[in-house]
């Protein structure tokens, strides 16, 4: 299973999180205060996608996440979020083999808009 995260940091705020909702145009993860949040006050907004290989599901997550996004830029600026605030995390489970590729245009996607990606890959629990 993978599991393609959309990540976007900001001073904690209910209106910053909402406006990100409404700029975005999809409905994000639950928020949950965790143990190292100060306030009530969401400080990151997330959308996840899963692509489940077993069967058979691919996502093509860094364009679809590029696509949310690059319109979005400059209304995200006027709301204080930075790109260096924008995050994208695959965390990969696997059983046999971990083994990821990428193509270079959506790498320089990236690498052109100032995007971050991280990878987390671990053993599926049996």
């Amino acid at each position: 299973m993978k599991y393609q995260n959309l990540y976007i940091d900001f001073e904690p705020s209910w209106e910053t999180y909402n406006k990100v909702t409404e700029i975005i145009g999809r409905i994000p993860q639950k928020h949950e205060k965790s143990e190292f949040d100060e306030t009530n006050e969401p400080s990151t907004w997330w959308l996840q996608l899963l692509e489940d290989e077993e069967n058979d599901i691919y996502v093509d997550f860094i364009n679809v996440f590029m696509d949310l996004l690059e319109p979005k830029f400059d209304k995200l600026k006027n709301i204080g979020i930075e790109k260096e605030n924008i995050l994208i995390w695959l965390v990969y489970e696997y059983e046999q083999q971990c083994a990821l590729g990428f193509n270079p245009k959506e790498l320089e996607r990236l690498g052109k808009n100032g995007i971050a990606l991280n990878i987390d890959c671990h053993e599926r629990r049996k």
